[in-house]
């Protein structure tokens, strides 16, 4: 084993997990919209379609991840965790500025460019760490986007503990906890986050690991949904909101017990011809070992730079092109993937899914007020609970449909895709009474979609540019949002106009079914068109998976280049 190469399931990659859920959590801040959306309203004086084109730059910023997904390859992630710092500093430190009213009114042009940065900074924060474990555990792809994405899921629920229980409910107080505390989690974890030798052999002990993980946040979800639940119950003292902020952070830690416990009780498993030169040097194995990220940083710089060198070789004649193109399931190029149709229809399913989706968390404050309901801080937890355990079902469950019986993960999709369709048209009822179903509905289908596309993106693809195609397809979401936000804007001022027709007044809100019924129709529409492309794209990579789970394990193909 070459020098500075962490041993196939050594702790430093799950400690790099475990810092990658707390930066997952902190840098998931775009999903609290809702929960600031009525004070910056107020505060810009703006009318429901300006405000829903301010969440559209949410959605823009969080999803606009070309730039971190090219320099995944050549920068060291603590550097993208830095970079996604910043842009989490000017951001929402604008935005706070523009609601706390300490500076002059914010034109709504910055204030649209500050929340696109904002969010931004989530692309390059997610980027850092999903790239990253994605490589350090490359057989076990779906347990590692679940739980991450979960993580992500779960963090409007964690701000919304906060916002109710210690910060007051203060827009103002929550948007400088999101300026000054993202990047303090990025600077307290970014040692940890960082590439380590991926185990290339199945491993007992890793699953396990991995369900305990998906355990831990699963108690945590639950914890979170009771405890805002309860906040809304009972009027509890300041000493119990922090009692709960307290046993929340604790539960966040959970991941940590993995390497703990492998320092603590060091597994004597039986180890394969490849790992036996290591076995009399278990027990000196350090808590945390000097990283090879320099080393693999350098090998992929190396190989976009001998690609460079080709290509000029050959528009000179000297070298003759002998590689052939890469067959789905081996390591493609951006390029290429661009040439397949399979990468066209999981863009246009993640597009139609997630773009949709997205579009009724945006709206969801109004969605709820429309339908009846005072307080919009529970129909959030929700969303944020069916979401997480969406995002971590999803990739359990299409590991589990992979290997028993070789199903392709968006075999998943078909079925979120049909629910979706009879999930909006409950939304367009507007009835107080199905308002949770349908939000826990949404949830749940919304972030199956997100763990279903990276997973599957990677197994088409291939891991050496996967930062760079997983971020292309992810501007689906904020392509969706803008068209589909638009819509929803338009026909909800209309009705505004049509409720409070002699009310000058910007702060109103539009109640009944007729908000948003027609645009709820329109996206069940197009659940219908996504649930056909989702079938189409299942066919037709069936064989793909055949290939690579036909042995009942993750295989890894063959190099694409001779």
């Amino acid at each position: 084993m070459r020098a500075g190469a962490m041993k196939a399931g050594s702790r430093p990659p799950w400690l790099g997990l475990s810092a990658a859920v707390w930066v997952q959590v902190a840098g998931g801040a775009s999903s609290t919209f809702a929960l600031y959306s009525h004070a910056l309203k107020v505060a810009l004086g703006v009318d429901q379609s300006r405000l829903a084109m301010l969440a559209v730059a949410c959605d823009v910023g969080d999803n606009l991840g070309l730039l971190p997904g090219v320099l995944c390859n050549r920068l060291h992630p603590a550097v993208l965790l830095l970079i996604g710092a910043a842009a989490c500093v000017l951001g929402y430190g604008t935005t706070w500025l523009a609601v706390s009213g300490l500076a002059p009114a914010l034109p709504y042009w910055l204030v649209w460019l500050a929340l696109c940065l904002a969010a931004n900074s989530g692309a390059w924060l997610g980027t850092a760490v999903l790239v990253t474990n994605m490589r350090n555990f490359p057989l076990s792809r779906g347990a590692v986007a679940g739980i991450l994405k979960g993580y992500v899921g779960l963090s409007a629920a964690v701000y919304t503990e906060i916002y109710t229980g210690v910060l007051n409910d203060s827009a103002a107080s929550l948007l400088l906890l999101l300026t000054l505390g993202v990047p303090v989690v990025c600077l307290l974890t970014m040692y940890f986050v960082r590439p380590c030798e991926p185990s290339l052999a199945p491993n007992s002990s890793e699953r396990a690991h991995f369900l305990f993980a998906q355990i831990g946040s699963i108690v945590l979800g639950l914890y979170l949904v009771g405890t805002t639940i309860l906040n809304h119950i009972v009027a509890l003292a300041d000493a119990w909101n922090y009692l709960i902020l307290v046993v929340m952070t604790l539960l966040l830690f959970a991941p940590v017990a993995i390497p703990l416990k492998m320092t603590l009780f060091p597994s004597n498993h039986t180890k394969g011809p490849l790992d036996s030169s290591d076995a009399d040097n278990e027990h000196t194995e350090p808590f945390l070992l000097p990283s090879s990220s320099g080393s693999k940083l350098t090998n992929l710089e190396d190989d976009d730079a001998s690609d460079i060198d080709i290509l000029l070789a050959e528009g000179e004649g000297a070298v003759k092109q002998t590689r052939r193109r890469p067959h789905r399931g081996e390591d493609f190029r951006f390029r290429e993937a661009l040439l397949k149709a399979d990468f066209w229809l999981l863009f246009a399913v993640y597009f139609i899914g997630v773009g949709s989706g997205v579009t009724v968390v945006n709206n969801l404050a109004q969605v709820v007020i429309a339908a009846g309901a005072v307080d919009t801080t529970i129909s959030l937890s929700l969303f944020s609970f069916c979401n997480f355990f969406g995002r971590l079902g999803g990739g359990a469950i299409s590991e589990y449909l992979v290997r028993s019986w070789i199903l392709p993960r968006t075999a998943l999709v078909v079925c979120t895709q049909v629910v979706m369709i009879f999930t909006y048209l409950l939304f367009a009822l507007g009835l107080y009474s199905t308002l949770h179903v349908s939000v826990a509905l949404l949830g749940i289908c919304f972030g199956i979609q997100f763990s279903v596309m990276i997973s599957t993106s990677s197994e088409l693809f291939g891991l050496k540019q996967f930062g760079k195609i997983y971020n292309f397809i992810s501007m689906g979401n904020p392509i969706g949002a803008l068209l589909f936000n638009s819509l929803a804007g338009y026909i909800y001022d209309l009705e505004v106009q049509k409720q409070h027709s002699t009310t000058t007044d910007s702060d109103v809100a539009c109640y009944g079914p007729n908000c948003f019924g027609f645009t709820f129709c329109v996206l069940s529409g197009m659940a219908c068109l996504g649930t056909l492309l989702s079938i189409v794209l299942t066919v037709r990579i069936r064989p793909v998976y055949q290939m690579l789970y036909g042995g009942g394990s993750f295989s890894v193909p063959r190099s694409s280049a001779h």
